[in-house]
């Protein structure tokens, strides 16, 4: 089996979810984030992985908002307690 950017695994529930991805770790709040997130998109990456703690869940939001299909991306998060 070969693995490339649409490549999905089907979760217990039925769903499935990309297995590649673009993650958000250590990636500034700013707007050159925004970008980095719109570039990956339109470059193929159905996945976006984000966490509360990382402070850049809103650069997402934004990348959305200048145009992207919110249901085109697969997002994931991570709380912190």
């Amino acid at each position: 089996m070969s693995l490339t950017l649409k490549s999905r695994i089907t979760l217990n529930d039925g769903h499935s979810m990309p297995i590649f991805g673009l993650g958000l770790y250590q990636a500034e709040s700013s707007s050159k984030t925004i970008q980095i997130i719109t570039d990956a998109i339109k470059l193929g990456y159905p996945l976006i992985d984000t966490a509360e703690i990382y402070k850049n869940e809103s650069q997402f939001g934004e990348a959305v908002k200048k145009g992207i299909k919110r249901e085109e991306i697969f997002l994931t998060t991570k709380l912190f307690t």
